[in-house]
């Protein structure tokens, strides 16, 4: 068994725009290791289209854009870490524009667009929908200036290392040799991205599999509002493609949805139409395809011009011609499918999570930015607030810490002995399908302890340690996906992205009691699900 040559002071898990932004603040401090699992532009990041939303245009103001979240959010929102987000969002966009990012621009001007549920134009772009594309690549060539960060990539993060109760590490697989060492370092930020590939339709790339939710969770750190599963009611539906993420900012721009009788049906569902909140506009269009028997509805953007929909939408139009469509002539067929995960890893307002020693930023932390349903384009935007927070707070923590000595870790990782999952991909189908058909845009107590059942089920069989990065993916993927349906079966009343068939109304009693999940004892006010490990535990409402 041996270390890597690199020791680091701090450990970054994952290099999105949160890892990579903190990253940069960690380096001013000490040696950055930073560890990405396969390939490192297949981040959540890199795919992010819409934009980045910020109160930057003359008609805009961080008070209106705290408004906006907190309503789309619907109630459940933590109103400190929001008004951080809006108020620092500024001064974090305008940093990397000094780095040499460049938003697109109308006669010199910024050009902001809206998306639903925004109340002022204030998203800002790049190359049309090129977005997170634009700022992983400004943030990793400003990571590749630092001497003290060292990125490895093909290097996939099995557990956490916990020692006298703090974070001070991680069992990391090298996935060209196949073997398993330790990193120990004064602190570890995790940046791992969401878990969409816990649902047969997701726009997630396949490597978001929650793996930092799971090894977080059985570390023993708090998840909180897992429940909040965000559906986007727009990607390319189609027998050979994959559910392409057809930008909000088509609707934004006066795109139609339509069902298969050319009705533009949403003015029935909501005042704002096609702008309505995501939440509401995907159980539209799930009802709409009930009513009609159909698997799709369309998304119309004909009537915007050819040469309008080519400027501004060059990634989609060119990624709907490989599949035959032509956006610019014909109607697309779309349909909702996994997008966000609202709920993570819980974190205070610098990132700190419930374990000493381990911070998160971006999709894998519950901040409480985001409440039960996440405002269009705000996910960039926490992940470069929320990144930088972490790194300064996790330089903070170690500034009077010593290197941890991991010499019985390194022993019993040595001995250790790793299986192989038989059936891998079947499992991980089954997981997916099950997620979608019980705990997906429609919910209800039957279907949640149908799905609990079955994972409670699938949870024995990934108990072990695993050797490869297929198994262990599966292992993360049933762990979070039953961290999801507990907390939905938990959670009786429907609020944002969370809808409850039997339990349709809003504000029942203690609708604003926040889910937390964590391995251990019961504590005071939480209910065991059924002694499968799991512990529910209710939090009171943040004062507002």
């Amino acid at each position: 068994m041996r270390r890597l040559p690199l020791q680091a002071d701090f450990l970054v898990i994952g290099s999105g725009v949160a890892g990579l932004r903190a990253a940069l603040e960690l380096s001013r401090e000490g040696r950055v290791v930073m560890l990405t699992k396969g390939h490192p532009l297949q981040s959540n990041s890199i795919f992010a289209q819409g934009g980045v939303a910020v109160a930057l245009s003359e008609e805009d103001d961080v008070a209106i854009h705290l408004t906006d979240t907190m309503k789309a959010g619907h109630g459940l929102c933590r109103r400190e870490a929001v008004r951080v987000l809006v108020e620092e969002g500024p001064d974090r966009i305008q940093e990397l524009i000094r780095w040499g990012a460049k938003f697109d621009k109308t006669g010199g001007k910024f050009a902001f667009a809206r998306e639903a549920a925004h109340s002022r134009s204030r998203i800002l772009r790049a190359r049309g929908d090129a977005t997170g594309n634009e700022m992983v690549r400004v943030l990793m060539a400003q990571a590749g200036r630092h001497k003290r960060i060292h990125r490895l990539d093909y290097h996939f993060t099995v557990d956490l290392v916990v020692e006298e109760g703090r974070c001070c590490g991680a069992v990391v697989l090298d996935e060209n040799s196949g073997e398993q060492i330790i990193v120990p370092a004064k602190a570890v930020v995790l940046s791992t991205g969401g878990a969409g590939q816990i649902y047969a339709r997701t726009t997630n790339p396949p490597n978001a599999t929650g793996d930092g939710m799971a090894m977080a969770f059985r570390a023993g750190a708090q998840l909180q509002d897992m429940e909040f599963v965000q559906f986007h009611p727009t990607a390319l539906y189609g027998p050979s493609s994959p559910p392409f993420l057809l930008s909000e900012a088509m609707r934004g721009e006066g795109g139609q949805l339509r069902n298969h009788k050319g009705e533009a049906f949403m003015p029935r569902y909501h005042p704002l139409g096609a702008l309505a909140p995501r939440d509401i506009v995907s159980r539209a269009i799930w009802a709409e395809m009930a009513a009609t028997k159909a698997r799709h509805v369309y998304l119309d953007v004909t009537h915007l011009g050819a040469d309008f929909v080519k400027r501004r939408f060059p990634t989609i139009y060119s990624t709907c011609l490989r599949y035959d469509i032509d956006i610019t002539e014909e109607w697309i067929p779309v349909s909702p499918s996994a997008h966000y995960m609202m709920g993570g890893v819980w974190t205070d307002l610098n990132g700190a999570t419930t374990l000493p020693g381990l911070f998160a930023a971006g999709e894998v932390a519950c901040s409480g930015v985001h409440g039960a349903n996440r405002l269009a384009s705000n996910s960039l935007l926490e992940g470069l607030v929320f990144g930088m927070r972490a790194g300064v707070a996790a330089v903070a923590w170690a500034s009077n810490r010593t290197q941890p000595d991991l010499a019985v870790q390194v022993t019993a990782l040595r001995h250790a002995q790793r299986h192989r999952l038989e059936d891998a991909e079947k499992l991980r189908n089954s997981l997916r399908r099950t997620m979608w058909g019980h705990v997906g845009i429609i919910r209800s107590r039957e279907s949640l302890i149908r799905a609990t059942a079955q994972l409670s089920r699938w949870a024995q069989l990934v108990s072990r340690p695993f050797a490869t990065r297929a198994d262990l993916e599966v292992k993360n993927m049933v762990q979070v996906a039953h961290c999801v349906a507990e907390s939905a079966l938990w959670r009786e009343n429907s609020v944002g992205a969370h809808f409850r068939s039997d339990f349709p109304e809003a504000k029942r009693s203690g609708w604003k009691q926040h889910s937390q999940l964590s391995l251990g004892e019961p504590a005071i006010e939480r209910e065991r699900r059924r002694g499968r490990g799991i512990v529910v535990a209710l939090r009171p409402p943040v004062a507002r």
